[in-house]
């Protein structure tokens, strides 16, 4: 059985490569969620007009992939108390949030929230956003660190680090990990 929680962290392109090397993870899509205008382009929500986030829409087996460790790995590779941005991506489009598909979500989001907070010493910004419209985003997007991120400077700044704490930090979930060990 999969599934799927809704997660805004930055940058999809970041989100996604980290998300797509955690066991128990069994899909990653970027697209936009949030926002008040129907069916929006990237560009779009790039100018940050559409109230959109980038975000992704994370499919996964709670056998494998315990909720509350699916929300600790999101805090743990993005910063939760930056309001309306991550490093130099800035505007609403890249707010922290979470899109609760039912109440236990939202219970667990919030319970991931304080834990973030105890960690951080300061408070989180993330919201808790109701689950709206959920619009893929175009096709060159998805499974952009396999196919184009290497070759992409600002990838290539932002993601490994965000891999490395993933294999730091929570090394029993990474897919990667798991190859170099079997």
């Amino acid at each position: 059985m999969t599934d799927y929680v809704t997660l805004a962290g930055g940058c999809f392109w970041c989100t996604e490569a980290v998300f797509k090397d955690v066991i128990g993870v069994e899909s990653v899509e970027s697209g936009y969620i949030g926002g008040s205008v129907p069916n929006p382009t990237y560009r779009a929500v790039c100018d940050g007009g559409t109230g959109h986030a980038e975000a992704i829409r994370v499919g996964y087996d709670p056998e494998r992939l315990a909720l509350a460790d699916l929300f600790d790995i999101f805090f743990a590779t993005h910063d939760g108390t930056q309001l309306n941005r991550q490093g130099n991506d800035v505007g609403t489009q890249y707010r922290s949030a979470i899109f609760p598909a039912d109440e236990m979500q939202e219970t667990e989001a919030r319970a991931a929230i304080e834990r973030a907070r105890v960690d951080a010493g300061k408070p989180i910004v993330t919201t808790i956003e109701p689950m709206g419209e959920w619009y893929e985003a175009e096709g060159y997007h998805q499974d952009y660190w396999e196919t184009s991120g290497r070759a992409n400077p600002y990838c290539m700044a932002v993601i490994p680090p965000k891999l490395q704490k993933l294999r730091k930090s929570f090394a029993e979930r990474s897919k990667a990990k798991a190859a170099v060990s079997a």
